[in-house]
């Protein structure tokens, strides 16, 4: 296997894409002299015949069919490798768990266009501790918890407001605001990977039960059918607005810190750029 190379494979595809070997030499730039030698020596390597020729025309045998498939995979994977390697000034991708960056999203992805055209912002959601950064999904992250990972830095670029999510019939969803104390009783929906949520927020000896959720449509779910409440941070309600759920200011509850992280030893180029801007953005709320 060590004798197949990429020149090998690309040779192959396009002596079958162009018809002859004359036409691939010219679409690769290279003579047709090194055309017939590629496919020669993959021929060779594999131990199997690929093309029948004729004076004619040039066509693929049966085992030549599912190699050149095959073949257009690797190329299009080694493509991808390329542009994931090459990318990082021209695409950035941002990460988050439930809810990016709350009522401050569309401004973010609006200012970013407008202020680094040059660099296209895609947004992520990877309901992961890290929003997808420890599993390479994204470039930078937006986290509401401490993350321990030494592998990451954070900073802090905002502070939201916890809100309290209920079912829009129950006798909470009239007040303004609620107390932790009045949530005591109720059955908390948490999500322990990427929540804000737990039962450390109320005193030791007066502490909702809880009950794991794993995905936001889940929580609001369960919420809108009044077997619980949630406990969350602000951004949640504007990006999740739902029929059937009010979400109502935790007024004794600390607020949530909102944080960027990314990676220590490999930060993307535009990391400064972003923090910059939703800084800003929060810091005009």
């Amino acid at each position: 296997m060590h004798d197949i190379d990429l020149r090998q494979l690309r040779c192959l595809v396009a002596i079958v894409d162009e018809g002859t070997f004359t036409d691939a030499a010219i679409a690769l730039g290279v003579s047709q002299a090194a055309v017939s030698r590629a496919l020669a020596s993959l021929e060779r390597a594999l131990g199997v015949r690929l093309l029948r020729r004729t004076s004619r025309e040039v066509t693929p045998t049966a085992t030549g069919l599912r190699v050149v498939a095959q073949a257009r995979r690797v190329l299009a994977d080694v493509s991808a490798l390329v542009r994931e390697a090459t990318s990082g000034h021209t695409r950035l991708r941002v990460g988050y768990a439930w809810s990016a960056v709350g009522r401050h999203t569309v401004a973010f992805q609006r200012r970013w266009s407008g202020a680094h055209p040059e660099t296209d912002l895609h947004l992520v959601r990877v309901n992961s501790p890290s929003a997808g950064l420890a599993e390479g999904a994204c470039d930078l992250a937006v986290v509401r918890r401490p993350q321990d990972d030494r592998r990451f830095d954070t900073a802090i670029v905002g502070l939201e407001r916890r809100l309290c999510a209920l079912a829009a019939d129950d006798p909470l969803a009239r007040r303004r605001s609620v107390r932790l104390a009045e949530l005591a009783d109720r059955l908390l929906l948490v999500d322990r990977r990427t929540g804000t949520a737990t039962p450390e927020l109320w005193p030791p000896d007066a502490r909702p039960a809880t009950e794991e959720t794993h995905d936001v449509d889940d929580w609001l779910t369960v919420i809108a059918a009044g077997r619980g409440i949630g406990v969350t941070a602000e951004s949640t309600a504007h990006q999740y607005p739902r029929p059937g759920i009010v979400y109502r200011p935790v007024r004794d509850a600390e607020p949530v810190a909102v944080r960027l992280a990314w990676w220590r030893d490999d930060p993307h180029p535009a990391l400064q750029s972003v923090l910059e801007l939703l800084t800003e953005l929060y810091r005009a709320a």
